[in-house]
Formats: structure tokens, sequence, C-alpha cells
């Protein structure tokens, strides 16, 4: 008996097999958008994992000075005769000519076992390793990319190493980051000997560092990922809008074979788990599929990924993508799931039907007003879950609870407002035709409600995160303006080249503008610490949230300090509360400024103040004002009088050029995220449109037979889902402007400490207003092209048919 049901069941795929394309195919994508998300999240996090694990940093301690910055060469050397067992250890980045590489410099002989790399000790060539010009080791990928790059020493491709990361000789690192006689840290190794001098005693101003403090890049990124999977989840609910109205139409479609079942015998509970085994089935073949489609979509979105995580926040993550049994199982599993939940509702009410109403149109009509109405009770709870969110929520979880939680509100309430939209047409209709149109089209909504929701939640996504990625892109273009100021940004090679290029450039420039920094804890993290010049330059065009009247006279006193909106935002100081500066300085708070596009903590004072403080600090950067027009000539001269590298110098509209590269980059993978969501939108109408064709026909059948012609049915059937494609359109501009606020109100806040004043693009709606018509035209365009093809003796049996 099972058998001869399951056959029966599987029969209806056979004789609709667009419908089975439908539900796969719905399916394949959800899948294939979340786990691609997630195979990207997996590589990432492996690539943390793995520059972590550089020279065992993960698992060694490391002594660093409590100023953060960098510590003669010499400490190292007390250190090792006071009998501690210590490896130096420098680290900076080298950039030239628009490339850029993570340099890591050691000691092969005083390295712990097990921290040298494999590919350093199995060269064999230890002695070529650290004589000049030597060897530098990095990824496959990493030399192909520096191939031809001056000043390096010869490359050596090994792999297991990061991509973005390159190993020498800590004598060669030294001097391809130009600090000769400098080191970042030293590493402990694990045992050390007793007896040992007291580190206070032999090398004051160090502290010890734990090993996971050395490497939380994935913390720092944390924010990025789970955007990333909050896309991909969007994607995946869009997704499961389709696979539910395929579900759904494939059990009101099987009525009357329910009823036959069960007259003949087959108990309820078997027949249910039938169903349920037939879309698990389903659901694993869909899943493999889409598993796959996920693999090339991350493969596409990977590049982009590692550009905006290593612009953004000096991440390496490898450019190629490994087949990793976290995130295809959890695609496997999430597809398994999102078909169960999907045709749970299905199952349920199927379950609670008497045993011969499950043929009955108005018995299943009954069931599926009350499922609306649940949905409708749902929509409202959900709300209030958003509002207590937005109240109460904390955090970027609290955000993103906020997000969801309006969205899915917005989306299940849809059905309701475009049921009153389309009665209240309805009622101001004229003509018996008119009045047709609009009660058929409010009738359709329960086929098509699914599908609409998805388009809602589509063109909802779209119209907030191209509001935020619009608002970003105008304020930052504006704010580069106001920070950028300067026409000329140069680079000495050495402290002694700095100080004959600031002879040489004072009386052939307006102005020269020290680029002084150090590094340091403030507050509990590391944060950078700048100087500035008592210049005009500063007070006319520096971007300040809040500040005293006499903000920057202060600094040039050393009376005060000014901070980040990040630093100020996650610490909540207020004017005049302490800033405590690497060293143990203090100032007061006198000013905020805005700071986009970076996380990290940032705090400026006086240059006066910051050499005062730290007069070891690194002075070979300069911006240089002068006439415009004059910047051309300048760095001829620079070049051929100076002697000055072009490399070494960068013009204003160069650096506003990079930075606008990396922003493009940042948002490349979120409007590709989009554009799918919009495709997946699109397909949901058209798969249920399709659907519904053939259950139409006893509606349209009467209406032909009263006159109205085939091509005129197929128009009407167009306008229908454009009609509808609009209203939904027009309601989701709201949600996608609350949307946009919270995203840069809330999460933006939460996950990067800045906030972003939101900007309305109209002429972007009207655009997407038109997409969303083009998608419902094109969704309906193939049922009514059948519709107005169809043979009349097809409509008249209709009427034989009926009962």
């Amino acid at each position: 008996m099972r058998r001869t049901a399951l056959a029966a069941l599987l029969s209806h795929w056979r004789r609709h097999p667009l419908q089975l394309a439908s539900l796969l195919l719905g399916l394949a994508l959800a899948t294939a958008l979340w786990s691609g998300v997630q195979a990207i999240n997996a590589e990432a996090r492996a690539s943390y994992d793995r520059a972590a694990r550089v020279l065992d940093q993960d698992r060694l301690e490391s002594l660093v000075p409590a100023d953060g910055q960098r510590m003669p060469q010499q400490v190292f050397v007390d250190l090792r005769r006071a009998g501690w067992q210590v490896t130096p250890l420098i680290e900076g980045r080298w950039a030239r000519a628009g490339r850029a590489v993570q340099v890591y410099g050691i000691d092969p002989f005083t390295m712990p076992a097990g921290a040298l790399p494999e590919a350093v000790g199995e060269s064999g060539d230890i002695a070529g390793f650290f004589t000049p010009p030597g060897r530098g080791f990095a990824a496959p990928e990493t030399v192909a990319d520096l191939e031809g790059a001056e000043g390096l020493p010869p490359l050596i491709a090994a792999e297991g190493i990061m991509p973005g990361i390159l190993i020498a000789d800590i004598g060669i690192a030294q001097s391809l980051l130009r600090a000769e006689g400098q080191i970042s840290r030293l590493l402990l190794a694990p045992d050390q000997p007793l007896g040992r001098a007291p580190l206070e005693a032999v090398a004051p101003g160090l502290d010890r560092m734990a090993p996971q403090e050395t490497a939380d890049v994935a913390q720092l990124t944390g924010s990025f990922h789970l955007n990333l999977t909050a896309f991909g989840f969007l994607s995946f609910a869009v997704g499961l809008f389709i696979v539910h109205a395929a579900i759904g139409l494939a059990f009101e479609q099987r009525r009357a074979m329910f009823r036959t079942l069960r007259a003949l015998g087959l108990p309820l509970r078997t027949l249910v788990g039938l169903l349920a085994a037939e879309v698990m089935l389903l659901a694993l073949v869909a899943g493999i599929v889409g598993v796959a489609l996920g693999y090339g979509i991350a493969a596409a979105l990977l590049p982009d990924v590692a550009a905006t995580l290593r612009g953004l926040y000096g991440a390496s993550v490898s450019g190629s993508l490994s087949l990793r049994p976290e995130w295809w199982l959890g695609g496997l599993a999430i597809a398994l799931l999102g078909a169960g939940v999907a045709a749970a509702q299905s199952l349920w009410r199927l379950w609670r039907m008497p045993l011969l109403a499950s043929a009955q149109p108005r018995a299943w009509a009954r069931a599926s007003a009350r499922g609306f109405a649940a949905l409708g009770g749902l929509a409202a709870l959900l709300a209030v879950v958003a509002v207590i969110a937005g109240v109460y929520g904390q955090g970027i979880v609290g955000g993103f609870v906020l997000l969801g939680a309006l969205l899915m509100s917005a989306a299940l309430a849809l059905p309701g407002a475009l049921a009153l939209a389309l009665g209240a047409a309805e009622r101001l209709a004229r003509g018996v035709l008119a009045q047709w149109f609009w009660a058929d089209t409010r009738q359709q909504l329960p086929g098509l409600s699914l599908a609409l929701m998805a388009l809602m939640l589509a063109l909802s996504a779209n119209i907030g995160v191209g509001t935020m990625v619009a608002s970003f892109r105008l304020t930052f273009t504006e704010w580069l303006d106001q920070r950028l100021p300067s026409e000329l940004y140069v680079t000495a090679r050495s402290e002694e080249e700095a100080t004959r290029l600031r002879d040489w450039l004072e009386p052939r420039s307006d102005a020269l503008l020290p680029i002084w920094k150090i590094e340091g804890p403030v507050l509990g993290q590391t944060a950078e610490i700048y100087g500035v010049a008592d210049h005009r330059t500063y007070s006319d065009n520096w971007p300040m949230l809040l500040g005293e009247p006499d903000v920057w006279a202060r600094l040039a006193r050393a009376e005060g300090a000014i901070v980040n909106e990040q630093l100020w935002r996650r610490e909540r100081l207020s004017l005049g509360d302490p800033v405590p500066l690497p060293g143990g300085a203090i100032r007061p708070l006198v000013g905020v400024y805005s700071d986009y596009g970076n996380p990290r903590g940032q705090v400026i004072i006086g240059i006066a103040d910051l050499v005062a403080q730290f007069p070891d600090l690194d002075r070979r950067r300069y911006a240089i004002r002068t006439d415009p027009a004059a910047v051309p000539e300048l760095r001829r001269a620079l070049v051929q009088e100076f002697g000055l590298p072009e490399d070494s110098m960068i013009d204003q509209r160069a650096v506003k050029d990079l930075s606008l590269r990396i922003f493009e980059r940042t948002f490349a993978v979120t409007a590709a995220l989009n554009v799918l969501t919009m495709g997946v939108a699109g397909f949901a109408m058209f798969t249920s449109l399709l659907t519904l064709a053939a259950m139409r026909l006893p509606q349209l059948a009467p209406v032909w037979a009263l006159g109205l012609t085939r091509a005129g049915l197929a128009r009407l059937e167009v306008l229908r889902a454009m009609l509808l494609a609009a209203l939904t359109m027009v309601l989701a501009v709201p949600v996608g402007l609350i949307l946009a606020w919270v995203l840069l109100a809330v999460v933006n806040v939460a996950a990067f400490g800045w906030r972003l004043p939101i900007h309305v693009f109209p002429a972007d709606w009207l655009w997407l207003g038109a997409l969303a018509l083009a998608a419902g035209g094109l969704a309906a365009s193939w049922p009514a092209w059948r519709l107005a093809r169809i043979e009349p003796a097809t409509l008249v049996k209709v009427f034989a048919d009926e009962r």
C-alpha cells in the first residue's frame, strides 16, 4: 500500500515537470546563496586561524612595549644575557608602487621549536636566508603579485604561508621596513629557565601579552561576516517563499488524490509520512545542486571579499576557495530544514482536516484563510519584537534582530495590506469588467502572496541597502574632500633624508605639515595617536562632530586631545573627560571628529606634544600645501633635483581615487547579493503565476464566454501582475527607508562605531520600481502567452467538467 501510494504521489511531478523544476530550482537557489555566503565566511575564518598561527603567535606569549612602539634590538640582547628564552620579531607593512605585503622578520637561530616556518627549515640553506640580499618566503600567489617589485629580496614560493605575508630574516625585514636596529616584540619560549633575572630589572616598560591578544582580526571583522550572514539568510528566506508556494500549490492540486488514498484505507499518519519523505527527498536533490551553485557563487565573490577585508581591516584572506565540510554539510542541512519549514503548514492543514474535506475547495480555502489570519497575528507579534529590539536591544546582534523582525513583519503584513487596497479599488470601480478585474485580482492573492512577500523582501532590502551605500558614498566623498586638503603627500626613505627633505621643501611650498603617529594602548585597546601642526589647514577643513570653541588652539598648547567618533562612542566619552595616552600622559577631551571607514580608535594631539612624549617616533611623512597647478612641477623636481623616488609621493587625487576604489570593492559583494535576491524574487513570481495559470481556467472561461477575447484576457493577466508588483513596490519604499535608518543608525554604529547621515535618492526608487514592473511583466508573460494561444475547446471543456 505504501509503495502504491508513494507512486501515486510522485506521479504528480511527472505530470507537472515545470512545477517540479520551480520547486527544485527555488530551493537550490536559496541553498546556493546561503551556502555561498557560509563558504566565504568559512574561508575567512580559516585564513584568520592560519594568520594567528604564523610563527606560533596563537601559542606563544609576547613581550611588547607598554607604549605600543617598537623597541631597540638591544632589549633582546639584554634579555638573552639575563637568561630569558626570547626571540625577536619585527612586523610591518611594506608598500611600493601600489603593491603591499605584511612583512615578518625572524631570527631562525632563537625561534622556539615548532615556531620556525616549515618552508624556512626545509630550505636547507639557513645562511642564504640571512646573508644579503637574503631570501623571502611567501605564498605562491603573493610571489606572483610581487613579481618585479623593486627593493625586495629574492622570493621563494612556499605552501602553507598565508597570502599577503612575507617572512624574511629580521635584518632583511628591518631594512625593508626602514627600522634598522628596532624590533616590534619578543616571543617567549614556552619553557623558561629558573633563576633568570626579573623582567622589570632587565627590561622595564615591557608588558606580557597573552597569545590570543596577538591576533584578534576575527573579532574585528565579525560585524562584516555577520552582515554577510544576514544577507545570505535574507536570500534564503526569499527562496523559501518559492518552495512554500510550490509545495502549497502541489498539495492543493492533489486534494482529490489525498481524498481517494484516504478512502482506500491509507492511514493519515502514513500519508503525512510519505509526503514528508517526498519533500525531504526533493530537498536533498535540490540541496546538492544548491551547494554546487554556492561554491561557484563563493568562488566568484571571494576576491572582492578579500579586497574588502584587506582594505577595511588589513586582514589577509586567501583568494582561493576550499571545499570545507562545515559549510557544505551546513548547506545540505539548511536545505532540508528549509523544505521542512516550507511544507510544515501544508502538512499540518492536511493532518487537521476531516477525512474527505481535503477535496473540497471551500474547506481548503477556509484552512488557507485561517493560515493568513495566523500570519497577520505573527506579523503584529514581530512588529512588537522589532520595537522592543529597537528600544532595548544592544550591539550588532540586537540590530540584526531588529532588522529581521522588521522585514518579516512587513512581508507577513503585505497580503492584508494588498487586500485592503484591492478592496477599495473594487468599490471605486465603474463597469462590470473593471469590478471583475479587481475582484479577481483580490481572489488571486492567496496563490500569489508568497511570491509577493519574496518580492517585498527583495525590494525593501534593495532600497535599504542601496540608500545606505549611496548615503555612505556621498558622505564619504565629502569627508575625503575635508580630510585630504593637502595637495601632495611624501614619505622619506630614512630620518636623514627626511631632514634634508624638510629643508628642501620649506622654501618651495606654502606649508609643510607633519603626518607623524605612534600606536599604543588607549582606554584598553590599541589606537593610533597622531600629532597635528598649528596651521589653519586643520581649523578650516577638519570635519568635527563636536568640540570646544578653541579646540585647535588647545591642541597647540598641549592642553587637550581630540578623538575619532569610534573611540568616543565605544567609551561613551564626554567633553572634558580624561584621555590617557601611552606612556602615562593624560589630556582632557576637547573634540570629536568623524572618521569614516576606520574601525580603530584614533587620538590627535598637538605635534609638539607628540614629539615631547615620543621623541623616537617616525618622522618621515609630510603633507605639502601648495598651489594645485604647481604639483606636477614639484613632483618632477622632487624626483630629478632631490632624488626622491616617484613611489614615495602621492597626490591628493590619487589618494581619493584609491580610497574610493576600496569603497567600491567594499560594497561589490553587497551589490551582487542584492541582484541575486531580486532575481530569486522574480523567479518566485514566475513560478507562482505559471502554476496558477492552469488552475485559473474555471475563473477565466466564463469571462471568455461572455465576449472577452483570449488576447484581452492575456493582457489583463500581465496588467494584474504588474499592478501587484507596483503596489508591492509602493509598500516596500517606507519599509526600505526604515531598514536604511536601522542600518545607518543602529547596525553601523554597533559594527564600526560611526554613524552616517541618511540621504534619500528617489531616482533610484523609480529605477527599482521599473525593475519591479519588468519583473512582474516578464513573470506573467509566458502564462499570458499560453492563455492567448489556448484552444477554445479547452475553455469550453471547463463548462462540461463543471459539477
